[in-house]
């Protein structure tokens, strides 16, 4: 039985990463945590794995990219990278919700640390106290759109005690917001790699889900719902 490899690249935000998976499995992965980098080094990267692995580009089945949300720049670079890689190639291009993988990263990264009942809440830096995000429950299984927001110390108040944990780049900032929250938990330093989709990737390959590479288009999510915070009673 042959084996399927998939080049996964991830650009959403400041990470620069990419992975090479096999049947779903990360057998390769060179992840750069530096600002402004996706331009310079994501292809250098690309080239480092696949003499890693000792693989090239014939033995690839596919190229998964993380379509957002997330940085405008950092996702135009990964999808044009991506689409570049397919156009030479005529491999098939796979796109991965970026939240949905980081769900994914968290899980497997903490995987007796989460509540039953918990929400998992991926959350990607947008500035000032905005996010992208969405959530999951602990089967990983969507429970909220992703949506941008502007997040106050009253945003999980709606959720009658459910315990909630939020972790990436837009969730370190909040730290000390929910700092003696009784069900809101900020677990810091989680950061995006292209080996958080690696399982995702497969199984969209798998099932055949494919975009088309001449006319898809980034996840940008650019729109926020301005709120007023609430006042403490």
């Amino acid at each position: 039985m042959s084996v399927h490899y998939i080049l996964q690249l991830e650009t959403a935000t400041q990470v620069c990463a990419a992975a090479i998976a096999a049947d779903g499995q990360t057998i390769a992965r060179r992840d750069i945590d530096e600002p402004n980098v996706h331009a310079s080094r994501l292809t250098v990267l690309v080239q480092a794995l696949l003499q890693e692995s000792g693989l090239t580009f014939a033995d690839l089945h596919a190229v998964a990219v993380s379509k957002g949300p997330g940085s405008y720049t950092g996702l135009r670079i990964g999808v044009s990278v991506a689409k570049g890689f397919c156009y030479s190639t005529d491999l098939p291009l796979i796109a991965v919700s970026t939240l949905d993988a980081m769900a994914q990263g968290f899980a497997a990264a903490h995987p007796g640390a989460i509540a039953a009942e918990a929400w998992l809440c991926p959350m990607i830096d947008a500035r000032r106290m905005e996010v992208y995000t969405s959530a999951y429950n602990r089967r990983l299984e969507q429970v909220r759109p992703v949506e941008a927001r502007i997040i106050d110390h009253a945003s999980f108040d709606d959720l009658d005690g459910t315990p909630v944990t939020l972790f990436g780049s837009g969730a370190d900032k909040f730290s000390g917001l929910f700092a003696e929250h009784p069900t809101v938990t900020v677990v810091p330093g989680f950061r995006n790699s292209a080996s958080h989709f690696s399982a995702l990737a497969y199984n969209a390959y798998l099932a055949g889900d494919f975009v088309d590479v001449a006319y898809f288009e980034p996840y940008y999510l650019k729109d926020f719902v301005a709120t007023t915070p609430k006042q403490r009673s």
